[in-house]
């Protein structure tokens, strides 16, 4: 041949690749490669590899709140993938597959976009993203795949809400306990509210507030991340340092706002212990304690205007030194005191 040159029958490109790729993703699919079987029923099989060890994968569910997968998701998938095939072939029955987080503003707001509805835009976006992330060759068990709009999957989230809502923390046992027990212990007065107020003297209403008091899930107002444009409450996470939304760039504000919170303090010092036993490392560990936030101290109340004014303190030793208090701008107690300064004169 002149120049040296070759002429190759097959050229590896895009389109060898293509073809490819769509082949052995067909063969993959009718034989159930990365289906990871249950020892009976419909998802079993007489593979065997219901025998071997068991080991579950899981991503973090994208936002069906696009028309497809952006860049950052393969970054995460195909890490992931790379470990489940490894597991597979060291002799593990792996359960790999992806869901679909769809509820929340991202597919609101996108459905808002487009003029469909929420429920046919987010089932459209969830159809294409299953086919980019087949595409992009993943091992997934795609039988298994959910979405938390599922009725099958969110009753069980309304569920964990109920027995969070009719729970509360017992300190003696460390643990979660029905809310009919601590009506139980009130009654009798295993549990006392205080010294001036009795269980059997309190109205029903009174009654009420105190049990809401103890719920592991209850209403609260507290300041929190507002965005108008949005109509919602936003994660500290979703509010750039300019003080806007991440998505849309609108401005947020901190109001303080009614909603449901969890009584996840009560767990502070199991979560803290059961760190201990974690494999984890001790920056990551280091983080945890930080987010748990343990800090022990006391509440106590300055009185100014009438008002009661509780801060809390690490010191209350040290409380006779205190010569003034500084108020948040945004603080009620503020509001309070001007009022009655106001009644007042």
């Amino acid at each position: 041949m002149d120049s040296g040159e070759e002429t190759y029958k097959y050229r590896y490109d895009a389109s060898l690749a293509n073809h490819i790729e769509l082949k052995w993703q067909s063969k993959w699919e009718e034989d159930g490669t990365y289906h990871a079987p249950n020892p009976s029923g419909p998802l079993s099989d007489s593979t065997g590899r219901i025998d071997l060890p068991k080991l579950f994968i899981m991503d973090m569910f994208p936002y069906p709140s696009g028309t497809g997968l952006h860049v950052g998701h393969p970054l995460g998938f195909i890490g992931t993938d790379v470990y489940a095939r490894y597991k597979r072939m060291t002799g593990h029955n792996v359960l790999h597959t992806m869901g679909y987080d769809a509820f929340g503003l991202p597919a609101e707001e996108h459905a808002r976009q487009t003029g469909q509805h929420p429920r046919e835009n987010t089932n459209a976006n969830i159809k294409n993203m299953r086919k980019q992330l087949k595409r992009l060759g993943l091992g997934h068990d795609p039988r298994r795949s959910i979405s938390t709009t599922d009725l099958d999957y969110y009753k069980w989230t309304q569920w964990i809400f109920l027995q969070l809502f009719n729970s509360w923390y017992d300190t003696d046992l460390k643990r979660a306990r029905p809310i009919k027990e601590l009506e139980t212990k009130l009654e009798d007065g295993t549990i006392t509210i205080n010294e001036n107020e009795l269980w059997s003297s309190c109205s029903p209403q009174r009654k009420k507030e105190i049990v809401n008091s103890f719920r592991l899930a209850y209403l609260a107002e507290a300041p929190v991340n507002w965005c108008p444009a949005l109509g919602t409450v936003l994660a500290n996470e979703e509010v750039t340092v300019d003080g806007r939304s991440e998505r849309g760039n609108h401005p947020v504000y901190r109001r303080p706002l009614k909603q449901w919170m969890m009584r996840i303090t009560a767990y502070a010092d199991r979560l803290l212990e059961d760190l201990e036993s974690l494999d984890w490392t001790e920056a990551i560990k280091t983080m945890q304690r930080n987010w748990i936030g343990k800090s022990e101290g006391a509440v106590i109340n300055f009185t100014a205007e009438k008002a009661n004014i509780p801060v809390f303190t690490t010191r209350p030793d040290t409380i006779f030194g205190a010569t003034y208090l500084v108020l948040a701008p945004n603080t009620p107690w503020l509001t309070l005191c001007v009022k009655l300064i106001g009644l007042r004169s």
